[in-house]
């Protein structure tokens, strides 16, 4: 009879135990029975007693017995009231009254559990509340419900406030109900073996709990393998829990997957472990946390049939790997798959070997250790009588976050000097100073500050002195002084008392705050108890038989991968690598989308973007395509060359994957909040059919869409299932009885292309090509970058025409971290942005003035505000940005670009926001101090709250809001225009010779001498002689060149009355400026001072005429003025030309000749009145009076952009064509 039959009603029986055993814990209405009621005097202890009729035996809930309540000795911070509940049992409740008609009750107190009545464990509300709120007079009773229920033996109470007019008095009760366990003890050599049968087939779930406790910090709590070599490991590593799954004995990465949970378990309490084995993924729990953990497919099937608890044993041996690595503590309640192993054993079942001393109780060693609370915490130990002559000893055990604090310190008797044994820098440190003599120092040891127990050894013998950490594994240091070092009167630990209480101690280092034990004097240990009980030495702020140390980075709350560290009080978050900052690295450094980044003026280039700001996923390197009308996000993959495709024998189809830049939750959220989405795809065939055979399923197909897509039978430009091309849809295809131009199947060379922009289908993934194989087939494919363009979220905006007006949406859960972020405008002075309340809780952000804004908020500390004052006017009707986060450790507040307001949250205070009522959008639940105005691209902890689908069905409030150039027209440069639009802004360059999104990108060309540029202002009118009447009395000219060339013709404008305009630089360097503006006389000839202008450099002019006068400025010189005296205007202009001028008929002799040369160098930003030739040459050849003759390169002749994202780029833009190329240009074979 295998184990799963011959134990079912064993099995039953523990089931039925732990079931009951949860749901006591779980329900305050069965688990709920009075333990202390029936108690005897006996079972109750105390710090001290005013009286005999004032003692802990009469400390009953609602019993008037004696002085009716205990009442200590002396009401100060050290007393404390003790209950023995005669067992372990589960605590789900604690009462409390104050003394019978007195006026002595308590109004603050902290709970203590123990097993032992050694150890006290302190029971915390949330992890982080200390104190219990008590009483308000002496006879009420209040009762508070543990959130998680406790298993302990003794109960302490520590009383921390009382009545000011009375003194401490108490009675009290605890709740809960009776606890069964199965205990065995391990003692370091001893361990169990059992013989497991293979699980039930219709077993889903494979689950291993126990609790354990320990003193020591390494050790192995179970080991199980099977036949097939795959093993489960749980260990202690440095009071860490470690779970190791391992195929075979290699030690690979391979091999092993190792997760860890938990931290400090060495504390000698006990600690909950599950393991849950689903078929992909295990739970690993350790106390109330739990690690979801995706297990790789190597280490899915489990056959464990043999588990070692206490000792990890190999397969079939009896042979310990390493003793050194056993564990020594007790486990309790040992499970697997439901069947109790602690309980076989005890019942020496024939299936459970036992090697060494295992018993099933669990003795403790008793270490009672003390914790130093505060900067004003210290022990004062009396040193020896007689200090001997040939030396002494101390000894301790210590172990804190700080890098710093001091540990011991004694002066050397007869006023011989002093001792300090001190932390710093995490590093062990020695100082003796001795008058006359130089100081002596001593280090050893580091990374002390570890959390983990460390021994210190302070050794002086006969002349020779050692300081020795952490025994033989660690390190000493070792001195000869020439003088005796023996302990003094008096030893302090830890810090000193008040200088004016015991000048005698002097401590020139920081205190030291964490946990000592296992103090010894000359080999001598020191009874603390008695120390607890003031019958030996002197203390303040000391918690004694408990180390209270708090691991605040074993569940992290930094967020996104940023580093804990912490101190004994607090926790740090670096936050340096990840891309979020603020004290938990909540908050994301970048913008969401290359729509917000251009909203702050900047320009193409590649960003990082981080699509849900605060949320999971990661942000990634993006290329931004900021154009006038447009901006576009374009995620790049690893083809989009043409790739030309080559049969390739016993291959009946071409297949190719596209790998893309971005991750796929990326990619998912990109194409959702875009307006839309686009990716090229191109066909090139010649006998290579596409989509349509005789029988009618798709030749060639992509798999497009989320995750891993979907099959796509229709091709770019037309709609999905079509299983048509654009020429299908528009009857363009050159044969019309197919719907592609391919299916033609015809030897000419012809192409299927367009644009795929149905955003369900996108990305492209794959692409399946099916005709490719028939001789003579040729083909050539090609799928562009995804491009999509319009946040949906940065212009999501709605309008509140009155302060009663608001928009709710379901509670804001942001329990532990909530970051709030928006944009308003308005002509108000106040109101309220957005409000959510719970029972006592709430979370507010509001303008309480023309310039001020408040965030308040309350998580059960009291409420918290946070507010940044602007430097001028917040009602200016102009977009200003809110940026809001809360967390566990401060609260911070942003206004523009203003500097952030920061609050920190108190110390060991309430850190849950709890809200429960709907969250309310400019205005409040009493529908006061409502606020006018617009709101814009509001965010919470990264998700965009919908305001215009809202406002739609709201009265009071109107979808999107208009005006945005009065804040953002700034951005447009150079003469550039900002227009509205109804969710957005652009900036009209046509006025301006720049271009990009802001008319801030340079247009240049690089000339030949070849190159000309003629733009035509206006032609004679054929049908009459009158020529056209443009006359200028003024130009303006703007332009920038980079030239070695002199003499060169820079800009050329003539007219058709033989008068023009030259600017040019001449055989000396310098830019000369010719009007003729009467054609019967000579050109005026305006020389510029300004030197060396044909050096290569880049130079910018700018000439001014109006009327007779004219102004020349270059660079950053002095303008230089000038005058014309021929004439004023400037008639009947022709054309303007730059570089070679072809009809130089007009012009004198040595400009003809000038002309003739051309000119080679750069030109940018050419600017005549509002004609740019450049860009009507470079960007708009087709829709302008341009010619351009010879070749033109478009370049760069300096870069203006001030925008350190943005990648330099140069664009060939070819204006003739030379030869023949062939169909497809230069393309990849495949």
């Amino acid at each position: 009879m295998d184990l799963w039959s011959k134990k079912v009603p064993g099995i039953i029986t523990q089931v039925l135990l732990i079931l009951i055993s949860s749901h006591w814990a779980t329900t305050g209405e069965i688990c709920h029975s009075p333990l202390v009621s029936n108690l005897l005097p006996s079972s109750f202890r105390s710090s001290s007693h005013l009286s005999g009729s004032h003692g802990p035996g009469f400390a009953k809930l609602n019993r008037r017995e004696g002085a009716g309540g205990w009442s200590p000795l002396s009401s100060d911070g050290y007393q404390w009231l003790e209950v023995d509940l005669g067992e372990r049992t589960h605590i789900t409740a604690v009462a409390t009254q104050g003394r019978y008609g007195s006026s002595d009750w308590l109004t603050a107190y902290l709970l203590m559990f123990s097993d032992t009545g050694h150890n006290w464990r302190q029971y915390r509300q949330e992890d982080s509340i200390d104190a219990f709120p008590g009483n308000t007079n002496a006879d009420s009773v209040v009762q508070h419900k543990l959130q998680h229920p406790v298993i302990a033996r003794y109960v302490r109470l520590i009383p921390l406030d009382w009545n000011p007019n009375g003194r401490i008095g108490l009675r009290l009760e605890t709740y809960g109900c009776h606890y069964n366990s199965d205990v065995v003890s391990f003692d370091g050599r001893s361990s169990l073996l059992f013989r497991l049968s293979p699980r039930p087939r219709q077993m889903a779930l494979e689950s291993i709990s126990l609790k354990f406790k320990t003193l020591w910090n390494s050790g192995i709590l179970l080991h199980a393998e099977g036949h097939s070599e795959h093993s489960l490991t749980l260990e202690l590593e440095k009071g860490k829990l470690l779970l190791l799954l391992r195929k075979g004995r290699r030690s690979s990465p391979d091999a092993q997957h190792l997760v860890s949970l938990g931290s400090l378990l060495d504390d000698q309490h006990w600690h909950d472990v599950t393991v849950e084995h689903h078929s992909t993924h295990l739970n690993l729990t350790v106390d109330k946390n739990t690690l979801w953990v995706q297990i790789p497919p190597r280490f899915t099937h489990w056959d464990h049939d043999q588990m070692s608890v206490g000792a990890d044993r190999a397969l079939g041996s009896w042979r310990s790997v390493g003793s050194h690595r056993n564990f020594k503590g007790c486990l309790e309640n040992l499970v697997y798959n439901g069947v109790n192993l602690v309980d076989l054993a005890k019942q020496e079942d024939q299936r459970v070997t036992v090697k060494g001393n295992v018993t099933f109780s669990c003795s403790e060693p008793v270490f009672v250790a003390m914790t130093f609370t505060s900067p004003e915490s210290f022990l004062c130990l009396p040193g020896v009588t007689e200090p001997s002559s040939t030396g002494a000893s101390v000894g301790l055990q210590f172990r804190t976050w700080n890098k710093a604090g001091l540990l011991l310190t004694f002066d050397l008797p007869k006023h011989g000097g002093t001792v300090w044994l001190y932390l710093s820098r995490a590093r062990l440190h020695l100082q003796i100073h001795k008058s006359g003599r130089a100081p002596l120092e001593l280090s050893a040891g580091s990374a002390l500050n570890d959390g983990q127990w460390h021994s210190v050894e302070l050794m002086s013998r006969r002349g020779h002195l050692t300081v020795t950490v952490d025994g033989d594994e660690g390190a000493s240091a070792h001195a000869s002084p020439s003088f005796p070092v023996t302990t003094g009167s008096q030893l302090f630990f830890g810090g000193c008392p008040p200088e004016d209480s015991s000048p005698e101690c002097l401590n020139p280092f920081r205190v030291f705050q964490g946990c000592m034990r296992l103090l010894a004097v000359d080999d001598q240990l020191v009874d603390l108890i008695m120390v607890q009980q003031r019958m030996m030495g002197n203390y303040s702020h000391l918690q004694i038989d408990m180390c209270g140390i708090i691991d605040r980075c074993s569940l992290s709350h930094c967020e996104h991968g940023g580093s804990c560290s912490q101190s004994w009080s607090t926790f740090h978050c670096n936050c340096s690598t990840t891309g979020y900052s603020g004290a938990t690295c909540h908050s994301s450094i970048y913008e969401q989308s290359c729509e917000a980044y251009k909203h702050k003026g900047n320009t193409s280039g590649y960003y990082y973007i981080d699509v849900d700001g605060s949320g999971p996923i990661r942000p990634q390197l993006i290329y931004c395509d900021m154009t006038e009308d447009k901006t576009w996000m374009v995620i790049q993959h690893n083809n989009t060359e043409l790739t030309r495709v080559q049969p390739s024998p016993g291959r009946n189809q071409h297949s190719a994957h596209f790998e893309y830049s971005s991750e796929e939750e990326q990619l998912a959220a990109i194409i959702t909040q875009s307006e839309h989405c686009e990716q090229e795809l191109t066909y090139h065939c010649r006998k290579s059919r596409l989509l349509n055979t005789p029988d009618g399923p798709p030749l060639s197909w992509w798999v497009g869409g989320p995750g891993g897509g979907q099959v796509q039978t229709h091709w770019a430009g037309a709609p999905p299932g079509s299983q048509r091309c654009a020429c299908g849809l528009q009857e363009s295809c050159v044969d019309p009885k197919h719907h592609c131009n391919c299916d033609a199947d015809r030897t000419e060379w012809a192409n299927d292309s367009g644009l795929l922009t149905h955003k369900e289908t996108l990305p492209v993934r794959s692409l399946v090509l099916g005709d490719v194989h028939r001789p003579g087939s040729e083909s050539a494919y090609k799928v562009g970058h995804l491009r999509c363009h319009g946040d949906k979220n940065v212009w999501n905006a709605a309008f509140f025409d009155k302060e009663t007006s608001y928009l709710h949406f379901p509670t804001f859960h942001g329990e532990l971290s909530a970051d709030i972020s928006f944009l308003f405008k308005t002509t108000s002075s106040s109101g309220v942005f957005l409000e959510n309340l719970g029972i006592k809780d709430f979370i507010r952000i509001e303008l309480s003035s023309s310039t001020e804004v408040l965030f308040s908020f309350d998580v059960g500390n009291g409420p918290l505000e946070v507010r940044v004052e602007a430097g001028s006017p917040l009602n200016d009707d102009r977009w200003h940005r809110i940026r809001a986060e809360r967390n566990v450790k401060e609260a911070s507040l942003r206004l523009d670009e203003l500097p952030a307001a920061t609050q920190e949250a108190p110390a060991d205070g309430h850190i849950h926001l709890q809200l429960n009522s709907q969250l309310f959008i400019g205005g409040t639940a009493s529908r006061q101090k409502g606020f006018r105005g617009c709101i814009r691209s509001l965010q919470l902890n990264g998700v965009t709250l919908d305001l215009e689908e809202r406002a739609k069905i709201t009265p009071g409030v109107q979808a999107g809001c208009p005006g945005h150039c009065s804040s953002y027209g700034s951005l447009c440069q150079n003469q550039g225009r900002c227009v509205e639009r109804p969710d957005s802004f652009s900036c009209n360059c046509s006025p301006s010779a720049y271009t990009g999104a802001f008319c801030d990108r340079e247009v240049s060309a690089s000339f030949k001498p070849g190159t000309s540029i003629s733009y035509t202002f206006e032609e004679p009118n054929r049908s009459s002689s009158a020529l056209p009447d443009t006359t200028l009395r003024a130009e303006n000219i703007s332009l920038s060149f980079r030239t070695s060339q002199s003499p060169a013709l820079l800009l050329y404008v003539g007219s058709h009355r033989r008068e023009y305009l030259a600017l040019l630089l001449n055989k000396h360097d310098k830019l000369e400026v010719r009007y003729r503006l009467d054609s019967t006389k000579d050109a005026e000839v305006l020389r510029s001072k300004v030197r060396n202008l044909a050096n290569g450099q880049l130079h910018a002019v700018t000439i001014s005429r109006l009327a007779d006068a004219v102004s020349v400025q270059i660079d950053q010189n002095a303008r230089e003025d000038f005058n014309v005296t021929s004439d004023v205007e400037f008639n009947a202009i022709r054309s303007l030309v730059l570089g070679r001028v072809h009809n130089s008929g007009d012009l004198d002799p040595e400009l003809s000749r000038i002309a003739s040369l051309g000119f080679t160098g750069c030109l940018s930003a050419v600017l005549f009145n509002s004609v740019s030739p450049l860009k009507a040459a470079l960007l708009h050849q087709d829709t302008s009076p341009v010619i351009v003759t010879g070749p033109l390169v478009q370049s760069i002749c300096g870069s203006t952009s001030a925008n350190p994202y943005a990648a330099e780029t140069t664009h060939h833009l070819s204006v003739w064509i030379s030869g023949n190329r062939s169909a497809f240009g230069e393309c990849r074979q495949e």
